[in-house]
């Protein structure tokens, strides 16, 4: 677009890059954080009021006091572009392993063993004992082995486990080394996708296993995988359906079936469980969920599950089973493609030791699925309290849900206490945005044209928080 002349001649009134850079205050950026970015956001100042001239938004007067303030412009510039784009949020939404909001938060003692390891050097992979190189694998093992003996007895001897960085990782393991260049037999109400667009069939078909499914959607019987057996078939996979669930005029083999017709023809059974519980999910009043050692103890060969679902540790996919077939994984190449780092295993080796002493709560996912209905309410109530007191602010109680999430437990809720807020002259959505746009953003929910926030996700020390952003939020 060709410009006017009064346009032409105003951006002739701005200085080049150059000249800029020359500036005092902005060569004293340029000492603190490099030529390179100081130059970057210097042109990016420069293009900005260009643009604003060429839309007719300056004049010769607002020229002026764009080149006076072209130091401060460049330093807003240097702070957009250098600060973390991954930053610490408070979630208010209810949802307990929130994929999108970094699923399960470490425990304090996870967040200082992975700091403590991080800043120094680690045995990871050498044995202090001998002198000589170790395995990484035997940091969580020997956990997982306390933690099985407890939980299973005398069979967990044979159990033995392995990490890699996530549970579609685990199974893309398992299957290529139990089943590459064979059939994986499984029904066709467990080929599930969950988010992301990622799908079990996929995954499989990755690994180089062919696809052999059995049943109908909603119907399979143990009798459909025996008759889908052939000199092919290398494995049986039974998948967790995550984040849905099927009711009605539904039919599935138990466990016991499926591990008994697996040793009957001496093919491995490979189970993923997606979230994985090492803790008793009645205990909360779920009673549909399956856990990990109940799997184990059935006779599973290979189950597969995450380290930041049920868990409540950091991002993994863990695989523990039969001593002698994970020693077949943990010799495929892809075992070390997918390995984890110092830091996952010091935040999990945490992680477990919490589980391994009974201190559940120590936890953060889990202390937050057992709060009461009550203890929320008590938080809730004062915190509204504070609502109401705000110029323009208005706050109710209402009885609400939590869910775990994650794809954890899909027909499970957990009954809490919401607070209904509504600011004045804002909408629902506008109020969102602006609790999304804060220095620590508040992710809520929003329905019937009000913000819910639900405090069961919300630490307690982060209330005066919450309270004091919603005291600035209509100013």
């Amino acid at each position: 677009m060709k410009l006017q002349a009064p346009q032409a001649d105003l951006l002739r009134k701005l200085p080049s890059v150059d000249e800029v850079l020359k500036h005092p205050e902005v060569a004293a950026l340029i000492g603190r954080e490099g030529h390179t970015s100081v130059a970057e956001a210097a042109r990016l100042a420069l293009a900005r009021i260009r643009q604003e001239v060429s839309d007719g938004r300056l004049d010769e007067r607002g020229i002026s006091l764009a080149r006076d303030g072209m130091p401060a412009a460049i330093e807003r510039e240097l702070r957009q572009a250098l600060a973390p784009s991954l930053r610490p949020v408070i979630n208010a939404t209810g949802v307990i392993l929130h994929t999108n909001l970094g699923r399960a938060p470490l425990s304090a003692e996870a967040v200082e063993r992975a700091q403590s390891i991080a800043g120094s050097y680690s045995n990871l992979e050498f044995d202090l004992a001998s002198g000589e190189r170790g395995r990484r694998d035997s940091h969580a093992d020997r956990l997982f082995s306390h933690l099985f003996a407890q939980q299973i007895g005398p069979a967990s001897v044979e159990v033995t486990t392995i990490v890699v960085n996530n549970n579609a990782a685990a199974v893309l393991l398992a299957l290529n080394t139990l089943a590459e260049g064979g059939e994986v037999v499984v029904s066709r109400g467990e080929l599930v996708e969950i988010g992301g667009a990622f799908r079990v069939p996929e995954v499989m078909a990755k690994a180089g296993a062919s696809l052999r499914e059995v049943g109908t959607t909603n119907r399979t019987r143990i009798g459909d995988y025996e008759r889908a057996i052939n000199e092919r078939t290398r494995a049986l996979l039974r998948v967790h359906r995550s984040n849905f669930q099927m009711v009605g005029f539904t039919e599935q083999p138990s466990l016991a079936q499926l591990v008994a017709l697996a040793r009957k023809r001496n093919i491995p059974l490979v189970e993923d469980l997606g979230s994985g519980a090492l803790f008793d999910m009645r205990s909360l009043g779920i009673n549909d969920e399956p856990g990990v050692s109940e799997s184990l103890r059935a006779g599973v060969d290979v189950v597969t599950y995450s380290g930041d679902k049920l868990l409540g540790g950091p991002q993994a996919g863990l695989i523990s089973g039969n001593k002698e077939v994970i020693a077949r994984l943990r010799q495929n190449p892809l075992f070390r493609a997918l390995r984890v780092d110092k830091l996952t295993y010091a935040a999990l080796e945490a992680t477990l030791l919490a589980y391994v002493r009974g201190d559940h709560n120590s936890i953060p996912a889990l202390r937050m699925m057992r709060l009461s209905a009550d203890e929320i309410r008590g938080r809730a109530a004062k915190l509204a309290a504070e609502f109401q007191s705000m110029p323009g602010v208005r706050a109710e109680l209402v009885t609400g849900e939590s869910v775990i999430g994650g794809g954890a437990a899909p027909g499970a809720t957990l009954p809490t206490t919401l607070i209904a807020v509504t600011c004045e002259g804002l909408s629902a959505t506008e109020l969102a945005s602006r609790l999304r746009a804060l220095e620590v953003p508040i992710i809520t929910r929003v329905e019937e044209n009000q913000v819910l926030l639900d405090l069961r996700t919300v630490f307690p020390e982060q209330d005066s928080v919450v309270s004091g952003a919603f005291r600035g939020i209509n100013q």
